[in-house]
């Protein structure tokens, strides 16, 4: 099912409420069209999905033959016309067609997308999330973590192993079969949280480790740093450390 987003319908009476007064709060996107233009009524579904994926503005639409001040007072001379607001000002605007990536470039230069929001932090939540959104890492990573740390090792493995080009996903996998394998030592060391300090002793387990060992550990540490901030310099930092200890 495709997304699509309420549209505020402006005239000339509301539109310094609706639009002026309100883009103070969130920007506001404004569609100039009118009914017997084919390019505007094409315009308008795309801008409506585009808005509703995005989820950081409001959408609305003026019909310019019922409301000629609000047109004038915008030079409004072709459509469809997008004109953006934000803080009471006009801020961006495009006239014509426009694909569906450009419209999203739009609204990402005038407001970039809120943060997607954290995945649920209960087993029941989590199985939903991963039902509904399959494709979604983070749930998976969330749930197989969460499984793991309980023993339930093989429910584990079955749930990562359907995204296991992720590094996370792999690292949490690589920790299952250590304590597969039953060394205890080694199912310790990956049994605890993923902290500098613990990255660090898994590094220097891998340099006194040989196969499959090894290369298990290194998945760990991978899917450890995989998780991590990127760009931080404490990362960059270990990833620095395991290519020391590997070659």
């Amino acid at each position: 099912m495709t997304a699509t987003v309420p549209v505020l319908e402006v005239t000339d009476a509301t539109f310094d409420t609706a639009v002026i007064a309100e883009s103070s709060n969130r920007p506001v996107v404004v569609d100039f069209w009118a009914g017997w233009c084919a390019p505007c009524r094409t315009l308008g579904p795309i801008l409506e999905q585009a808005v509703a994926l995005h989820g950081g503005v409001t959408l609305a639409k003026l019909d310019v033959d019922a409301n000629p001040e609000v047109t004038a007072r915008f030079g409004i001379q072709g459509i469809p016309a997008v004109k953006a607001f934000r803080d009471g000002q006009l801020v961006a605007e495009f006239v014509g067609l426009q694909p569906r990536a450009q419209v999203e470039r739009f609204l990402d230069d005038l407001a970039p997308a809120p943060p997607p929001p954290p995945p649920p932090s209960d087993e029941a939540g989590l199985r939903a999330a991963v039902l509904t959104e399959p494709d979604d890492v983070t749930v998976r990573r969330a749930l197989g973590a969460l499984l793991l740390e309980a023993g339930r090792l093989e429910e584990a493995d079955e749930l990562l192993a359907a995204a296991h080009e992720d590094q996370v996903c792999d690292g949490l996998r690589a920790r299952i079969e250590i304590r597969r394998d039953g060394d205890p030592a080694l199912a310790a060391l990956v049994a605890g949280n993923s902290d500098t300090a613990v990255v660090r002793r898994l590094i220097a387990a891998i340099r006194d480790s040989g196969p499959p060992q090894r290369s298990q550990l290194r998945r760990v540490v991978l899917g450890a740093l995989a998780a991590g901030p990127s760009g931080d310099p404490a990362v960059e930092a270990l990833r620095g450390e395991l290519a020391s200890a590997l070659f």
